[in-house]
């Protein structure tokens, strides 16, 4: 019998200073759905992400931890489009696949990524980098 693992993300919460700003954000510019809104926070569907707003203090980060949300391929260039215009990018796209970094109104750090794993373990199989091992 297999151990206990997790089967993936169950929700994302992101503390933000305006909910209304964040919520307008993540529906207007990132298409997601609003589900439900209370004073203190908001739910919101992003497809198979379930995403959460929260009201607070929302505290700076300056690793290189960030959310990277999918997109139908031939989605992706419209909402990079859309994603330029109304945020700006915080790091360059280095990576295989296509992708677009970027801030939301509160500064968490976001992607928008083409590819999954088994794009991302195909590519370093070609072009490993330093130390790569795949298990």
């Amino acid at each position: 019998m297999a151990p206990a693992r997790i089967t993936g993300v169950n929700h994302v919460t992101l503390v933000v200073a305006d909910l209304p700003r964040s919520v307008r954000f993540y529906c207007d510019v990132l298409g997601c759905e609003l589900r439900a809104q209370w004073a203190q926070g908001a739910y919101l569907d992003a497809g198979t992400l379930w995403l959460c707003l929260e009201h607070g203090d929302p505290d700076a980060r300056t690793d290189d931890t960030h959310l990277a949300l999918s997109c139908p391929p031939d989605d992706f260039s419209a909402l990079a489009q859309r994603i330029a215009s109304n945020a700006r990018q915080w790091k360059e796209n280095r990576s295989e696949g296509e992708s677009v970094y970027f801030l939301d109104p509160d500064g968490h750090k976001l992607e928008l990524h083409l590819g999954d794993l088994a794009s991302r373990l195909a590519h370093y199989r070609n072009s490993p980098p330093d130390g790569f091992r795949e298990t």
